[in-house]
């Protein structure tokens, strides 16, 4: 029998291990590299070296009204469920310290364009950034950044956050914005109670100019008239014409006494005379007082009318006095206030931005994304694979 010849081929290459001249060394993924490791560490450059502290002035308020009405229990409800039973005022103020109009009015007391843009604060924080313009549309988008008002739904008490590269410069455009804040409650209070008050005041102008017309007219009348009050005058000439026909009688039971004692006094004579005298003045004093255009009975008509119109507009004004009165009154219930509960503080120490929140955030978000990544290239794989 043959020997068999055996010939050593050597290890094979996937079964035995490979020779090394070193440790196996295992690199980190390109992608984990750009995706995670380079924002990050731009970002601890950043925030850790680079960005400017920025210090933050922060004030609370509240707007109310004097008339406030206790709440019920429904009310309650659903104030803890989160519906509100009635507009809330505050919004108003809120929408004005974010608008336009109020950072031209702070543009006029402050230089904001110096504020935001001190220099020694770094280039991404400050105004203007590398991208943004020198317009008014690119300040009051800038100027957002730095200004921020929260409202709390169940103490109903306002915050205003104000950011600057300097504790005073936070504090005084804090105050500034609450200054505004009041100008805007009182021009809402006038301009509610002007509307409110003006119908009134109007009414009551009215009223007043009718009375004064007619007073007016009264006196004409008197001056025309030449008495002062035809009924006092109507009274005296029927209280004269009562006398006179009480004498005309008692002379007249006189005269028959004497006429039947005496046919042919001589007396008869004078007392038929006093007689005739008295009655033609009785006869003037009724015709004075009614049978023509100038007797008192038409007078007294006039008067009366007139003394009923004067009457009415004092009662008018009397009513517009009492509406006015009520009308301001209301507006004083609902008039608003706006009271601050803690004055804008003078920071000591620059709280903003927070770097170590700012740094995670930036870490997390690049990890999500390249797990993301990963996930999706992972898939793509498997698919081409089938």
């Amino acid at each position: 029998m043959a020997d068999t010849k055996l010939q050593y081929l050597g290890a094979l290459p996937k079964l035995l291990p490979a020779r090394s001249g070193g440790k196996h060394r295992r690199k980190a993924p390109v992608g984990f590299l750009i995706v995670v490791a380079l924002p990050t560490l731009l970002a601890c450059l950043y925030y850790l070296v680079i960005a400017s502290p920025r210090y933050v002035s922060e004030a609370r308020f509240v707007v109310r009204s004097a008339n406030v009405a206790q709440p019920s229990t429904v009310g309650m409800a659903l104030h803890v469920a989160g519906f509100s039973t009635g507009i809330n005022d505050a919004f108003a103020v809120h929408e004005y310290l974010t608008s336009r109009d109020s950072l031209q009015q702070l543009d006029k007391q402050f230089d904001l364009r110096a504020v935001l843009g001190r220099k020694g604060a770094d280039a991404l924080a400050r105004y203007p950034r590398p991208w943004e313009g020198q317009s008014e549309e690119a300040l009051y988008k800038a100027f957002q950044r730095f200004l921020t008002v929260g409202y709390d739904s169940t103490t109903g008490i306002s915050t205003i956050r104000v950011e600057a590269f300097r504790p005073q410069d936070a504090r005084a455009l804090n105050l500034a914005l609450l200054d505004s804040g009041e100008k805007l409650i009182n021009q809402l209070n006038d301009r509610a109670a002007a509307n409110a008050v003006s119908d009134a005041e109007r009414d009551q102008k009215v009223a007043v100019a009718a009375a004064e017309n007619a007073k007016q007219a009264l006196t004409n009348f008197r001056n025309s008239a030449r008495f002062i009050d035809p009924r006092t005058e109507a009274a005296e000439s029927t209280q004269i014409t009562a006398t006179l026909l009480v004498t005309i009688a008692q002379l007249k039971a006189e005269r028959d006494q004497l006429a039947a004692e005496a046919p042919a006094s001589p007396q008869l004579a004078p007392l038929d005379r006093r007689i005739g005298a008295l009655e033609r003045q009785v006869s003037e004093a009724r015709a004075r007082m009614a049978g023509g255009a100038d007797s008192l009975a038409p007078k007294v008509g006039t008067y009366e009318d007139l003394i009923l119109q004067r009457e009415i507009a004092e009662r008018r004004v009397t009513q517009a006095e009492a509406s006015l009165l009520s009308a301001q009154q209301d507006a004083a219930r609902q008039k608003l206030y706006l009271e601050r509960i803690v004055a804008p503080s003078l920071p000591d120490k620059g709280t903003a931005p927070n770097r170590w929140k700012a740094i995670l955030t930036i870490f997390a978000s690049s990890m999500l994304l390249y797990a993301i990544g990963w996930l999706v290239w992972a898939g793509i794989r498997e698919h081409r694979q089938d």
